[in-house]
């Protein structure tokens, strides 16, 4: 008789499970109206509590790109989002560098740790083997090598910021590339340096970062998408110039946390209230070009 009853409440829990995440699909539904491109995906978050459900919506979510509607019974989350503007991988990469696994990522161990008692939630161990405990890890053979080379890298500070520099290295090149461009009035080149930057934004891993490096990423990776895509999509150069405003903005937010091989410049366009940065210290303005080539000083070096 108790084996019956045993049975019928497991039955129970599976029925609702089902229905909570049926639920949280019509949900989501109601926000694909406010974003475009929208594609929808389910995926199992760990967590235990209504605390572990804010924090894990607030890290997804992004105003018109990104809605993160999780739920505590099932742990599943359902995921919308604009797919021309972002992919789950970025999505579960903030939400780990939260605190919170998912079947993809799992969050650094000194983050997840600072959560309060009643979110720390049961970690399976067995599977987290060979993934690294100190940054996110990406599931599959090619990410797990990386993960246990970043493991070595981050045994001394020194390797720590030679692995960061790597990872944002190519932001870095492609960055200057568009600057570059801009100074020559080349909007074409602007352009194709803009998309691959962009690329090279959604390539960036956090697990690769240090710390102060990867709370500045977390605040201005989609801004640098963003105005990368906007750069990429259009050859009027004074377009591109205004965007790039923004670009450089967040760029320097990013940079000033990291350590330089090679002085970068901040330097600071008096008629347009703007600035840029560059690897040389002579001022080359990308906002007007051989109009006014020189108008602007260096107001900062970033070592």
């Amino acid at each position: 008789m108790q084996c019956g009853i045993v049975a019928i409440k497991r039955n129970i829990m599976k029925s609702i499970s089902k229905i909570m995440v049926v639920m949280m699909l019509l949900v989501s539904l109601l926000y694909t109206a406010q974003i475009k491109n929208a594609k929808t995906e389910t995926v199992k978050i760990s967590g235990n509590c209504d605390m572990c459900k804010s924090k894990i919506e607030k890290s997804g979510n992004v105003k018109n790109v990104v809605t993160v509607n999780w739920d505590e019974a099932s742990k599943m989350a359902t995921l919308t989002y604009d797919a021309s503007k972002t992919n789950q991988q970025e999505i579960l990469k903030r939400i780990a560098n939260a605190g919170y696994d998912s079947e993809s990522f799992y969050a650094p161990d000194d983050v997840y740790t600072k959560l309060p008692s009643c979110c720390q939630y049961k970690r399976n161990k067995a599977t987290m083997e060979g993934h690294g405990h100190d940054h996110s890890a990406m599931k599959g053979s090619m990410s797990n090598e990386q993960d246990h080379s970043s493991m070595s890298d981050h045994s001394s500070m020194g390797k720590e910021s030679k692995q960061s520099d790597s990872s944002l290295s190519k932001v870095q090149s492609h960055y200057f590339s568009v600057k570059d461009a801009l100074v020559k009035a080349d909007s074409k080149t602007a352009s194709a340096q803009s998309k691959e930057l962009m690329n090279a934004v959604t390539a960036v891993k956090m697990g690769e970062l240090s710390p102060s490096e990867r709370d500045a990423w977390m605040k201005v990776m989609n801004i640098l998408r963003t105005d990368a895509e906007a750069i990429s999509q259009t050859q009027d150069i004074k377009k591109q110039r205004e965007t790039f405003k923004s670009l450089s903005k967040n760029m320097y937010e990013l940079l000033k946390t990291s350590k330089h091989s090679t002085p970068i410049y901040y330097q600071y366009c008096p008629m347009q209230d703007a600035n840029w940065l560059s690897l040389e210290n002579i001022v080359k303005n990308p906002y007007y070009g051989a109009q006014m080539l020189t108008c602007g000083n260096t107001v900062e070096t970033l070592k």
